[in-house]
Order: structure tokens, then C-alpha cells, then sequence
């Protein structure tokens, strides 16, 4: 009998985190090890077991995703990862990839579409959407515009984060409530995007993330 392929299901909402397990079973090729909400209990479970595959959410409580992808490439390279994320894959897709996950996956695709890119990345292929795919492309071979939107790459993974939240709106409470995090650190990181955009106030802050959200919408 053919040995099944083993998942961990890393993500802070149950209700998703469930349906996600249920539809992985509903395949007999493949078997749930272990499901976790945070970065502490995906490390405590690689210690109990080790997957083939972990799909990973990008909002944690505690840790960025691509900062727990990076971990685990880190400890654990021979799991493939792929993420499944509620964030625009314009926005994160390149940096999964380059954190050393193998394919992104936003979370409203459809079963079918999830059950793809799990199949493409365990046969050692990247999955992205054709139109991510297309973006990706263009941008490799295509000169880069000289825009507001290029500075942003100075931005770690969880700055970025606050900065799509500003830019859709959120206020520093409701990013605090959505990332997991205190009002606190969250002022902390719009002081650093502040400092490495060279942005002087709230204001144009709020500005340059509303102009950026809406330039990558395109």
C-alpha cells in the first residue's frame, strides 16, 4: 500500500483551518498530521512529526507566515510549502516565493483550484494563478517603471502587511485586532515605514499606501 502524503495545516482561524482538513481528507492519497493556529504549536508539532507538505497562512498570531516559511525551509528543507492566504497574491505571491514557499493560493479559490495547486507543488512545480504567473513574467523581462511602488521592497513582510492595511483604511486599532498584534507595535512598525519610505506624517503616510493599494489593484 501506497504510503499516504502527510499535511500540516497551519492557520489562526478554526472554521477555515477545518474545512481545509476536511478537504484534504476527503483524498485517500492524502492524511492531516497535525493543524495548528501560531508559529509556537507549528514548531512544537514539527518535533512530533514531520510532513511532506505544510500549507501555510500569512497572518499569525505572534509571527508573520513568511517568517515561519522561512523557519521552516531553514530547519526543515525537504517540506514543500505552500501558501493559503486571505492577501492579495499581487502583494505577497513573489515574497512566498522567494521565502521559500513553492505556490500561494488565496483563500476564496474553490476546492478544486486548492486541490491543484496542492497536486502541482507536490509534483515540484510552482503554482500561482495564470494572471499572477503573467505578472511575474512581465515583470522579469519588462524594464521597471520608475514608481512609488519599487520603495515598498525595503519593507520587511509584517511592515508590508500594515502598510496594505493602512492603504484599504484599517485605522492602528483594527490593523492591531486583524494581525494579532498591540496598537503598540503597530505604531512601531508605521514609525519604521515612515522612516524607510522617507515619509514625514500620518497623513502622507495614509496618502502613499492608498495611492500604492490602488496602483497594484490595476
Amino acid at each position: 500500500m501506497t504510503k499516504p502524503v502527510t499535511f500540516l495545516v497551519v492557520d489562526d482561524h478554526p472554521v477555515f483551518r477545518r474545512g481545509l482538513v476536511a478537504l484534504i481528507r476527503s483524498d485517500a492519497r492524502y492524511e492531516v498530521c497535525a493543524e495548528t493556529g501560531s508559529a509556537a504549536e507549528t514548531l512544537a508539532a514539527l518535533e512530533r512529526a514531520v510532513p511532506d507538505i505544510a500549507l501555510v497562512d500569512i497572518s499569525l498570531v505572534g509571527q508573520n507566515g513568511l517568517d515561519l516559511v522561512k523557519s521552516l525551509k531553514a530547519s526543515h528543507p525537504e517540506i514543500t510549502v505552500l501558501i493559503i492566504s486571505m492577501h492579495d497574491e499581487v502583494v505577497y505571491a513573489e515574497r512566498a516565493l522567494r521565502a521559500g514557499a513553492r505556490g500561494y493560493v488565496m483563500k476564496q479559490e474553490a476546492a478544486s483550484v486548492m486541490l491543484d495547486a496542492i497536486a502541482t507543488v507536490l509534483s515540484g512545480k510552482i503554482y500561482v494563478s495564470a494572471a499572477m504567473r503573467d505578472r511575474l513574467l512581465e515583470t522579469m523581462f519588462s524594464p521597471r517603471e520608475e514608481t512609488e511602488a519599487p520603495s515598498v521592497e525595503r519593507l520587511s513582510d509584517r511592515e508590508l502587511e500594515v502598510l496594505e492595511h493602512i492603504g484599504q483604511g484599517y485605522g492602528a486599532a483594527e490593523t492591531a485586532k486583524v494581525l494579532n498584534l498591540s496598537v503598540k507595535t503597530v505604531n512601531a512598525y508605521r514609525d519604521h515605514i515612515k522612516e524607510k519610505l522617507h515619509i514625514n506624517g500620518a497623513g502622507d503616510l495614509r496618502r502613499f499606501a492608498v495611492k500604492w493599494v490602488q496602483s497594484r489593484d490595476r
